[in-house]
């Protein structure tokens, strides 16, 4: 790998190999990600692509790491001390990785700093604290109930969020004993390229764990491999359900957290300036490309027009621009393919009878050369129209009627999803109350902000299983029960 500069300062990432079965390997092909800047399209680095027959040389290595390796067999605790210099030495590298990330995919610096830099390193030390007090082992009458590490792990990530993403099934699989092989979004490889340096570094035991950017083909193979026991994946929940079929098929295990189309319910009572401010947020963070972002907003039809038109003056507001720039509040896109699919449901709103609030499908004068969107806000929305039971995965947001408690929590719980939601009310008891009726697998009260020690994962389309927390663990352990064991 060979960091450079060019002209303008900015830093430019070169890899030309990959990391695997313990040292630094060529590809079996030439070709490479040629990843630019959403925001002009200036060159940001490349990496490999790694093809099946490389993702077969990275399962074959974990195999014989989990079969045959020291790593599996290991104490907990020796596995979290050999874990410990990659986690001290990323300690050293958050504002790098964060940066690179705001290069790779347009986050706004300042959400960077915190989402794809302390972020993950607060996540690795919070896992590292649970597993010292999981229940590898319990001792239930004459019997013992074994957690043992599950195999050899497949980590597919996305673009979102892809520091996050990667350390929340890698540490948790790596200190359970497992191996993993870690497949990257095509679109942001050099951070994760960037991550497995610092693996490398750690000198962990050959083939425990691997980094293979790559494109569909790669994650097909991975998913379908025979040598992978489970498969640990966030994104779409149409890749998801494609996955949860294929590893059906060979029972395999796997995890997979995938969209969301969060409901936020304004109540009556409710802080108008307090709603606002914190939706600006949770609504719009990370260019809208959030699978937690509070899309839906329901407010009470006796304040709708004030509800909506405050959050349209919020989106009026926001300063759009360079990602770089820590006034930025909203940056580009991920990619063209990803700003054209989202004026897409900008216009398919207008043409459902939605009213635009704010925003709008047409360019923003001065960033044509970029992946921009206009934060956008619609109004007279009705729950059934596509802008509000699909995934959007931009800064748009919709503002539904509702009346009365009863019929926001019928809306609210009317969506293919379950991940995400949020209440909004002087009353925390009344908001704890509405919560429980809420068919989410995370919901705020007066706020959304996922912390790292509960699980995060939601029902229905959402996806199977957790991360974060000690329930983390259960993702990467096979339980075994042993009968007869003398006290």
């Amino acid at each position: 790998m060979s960091p450079s500069q060019n002209a303008d300062t900015v830093k430019r990432y070169a890899f030309e190999r990959f990391f695997l079965d313990g040292a630094w390997t060529s590809p079996s092909t030439d070709e490479a990600f040629d990843v630019r800047s959403p925001h002009d399209g200036a060159s940001v680095g490349s990496a490999p692509i790694a093809s099946e027959s490389d993702v077969d040389r990275a399962v074959a290595a974990a195999r014989r790491a989990f079969d045959d390796g020291p790593w599996p067999r290991m104490s907990v605790g020796d596995r979290i001390a050999a874990l410990r210099p990659f986690v001290e030495a990323y300690a050293t590298r958050t504002a790098e990785l964060a940066a690179l990330v705001t290069s790779e995919m347009g986050s706004p610096a300042t959400f960077s700093e915190a989402a794809h830099g302390i972020g993950p390193l607060a996540l690795m030390q919070v896992t590292i604290q649970f597993a010292e007090t999981y229940a590898w082992s319990e001792r239930r009458g004459t019997s013992v109930l074994i957690r043992e590490p599950a195999g050899v792990v497949g980590v597919i990530t996305p673009w979102n969020v892809p520091q996050v993403t990667i350390v929340a099934k890698l540490l948790p699989a790596l200190i359970a004993g497992c191996t993993v092989v870690v497949k990257p979004a095509p679109e942001t490889p050099l951070d994760a390229m960037l991550l497995a340096g610092l693996l490398a570094e750690a000198d962990l035991p050959p083939g425990v764990a691997a980094v293979l950017p790559g494109a569909t083909a790669a994650g097909r193979r991975l998913v379908e491999h025979p040598g992978v026991d489970r498969i640990a994946f966030t994104g779409s929940a149409d890749v998801g359900r494609s996955i949860a079929g294929t590893c059906g098929q060979r029972l395999a295990r796997c995890s997979l957290e995938l969209g969301g189309k969060s409901a936020a319910i304004v109540c009556e009572d409710a802080s108008l300036e307090r709603t606002v401010a914190g939706l600006r947020f949770s609504s719009f963070l990370n260019n809208g490309q959030a699978c937690v972002a509070q899309s839906r907003i329901l407010a009470p039809r006796a304040r709708y027009d004030e509800v909506a038109r405050a959050l349209a003056d919020a989106a009026d507001g926001f300063v759009v621009g360079d990602p770089r720039d820590t006034t930025t509040d909203i940056g580009p896109l991920v990619s063209a393919r990803q700003r054209d699919r989202v004026r897409g449901y900008i216009d398919a709103g207008v043409a459902e009878g939605a009213t635009l609030a704010a925003g709008g499908s047409d360019a923003i004068e001065g960033l044509a050369d970029g992946q921009y969107v206009r934060p956008t806000v619609f109004r007279d929305v009705d729950n059934s129209m596509r802008i509000a039971r699909e995934e959007i995965f931009g800064p748009v947001v919709v503002v539904i009627p509702y009346d009365g408690i009863d019929d926001a929590v019928r809306i609210a719980n009317d969506s293919p999803y379950g991940l995400g939601g949020s209440v909004w009310t002087k009353d925390r008891r009344a908001g704890l109350a509405i919560a429980r009726r809420i068919r989410t697998g995370m919901f705020g009260i007066n706020s959304f902000a996922p912390e790292f020690g509960v699980p995060f994962g939601g029902f229905k389309a959402s996806g199977i299983g957790r991360e974060y927390g000690p329930e983390a663990f259960d993702e990467y352990v096979e339980m075994k029960s042993v009968y007869g064991v003398p006290a």
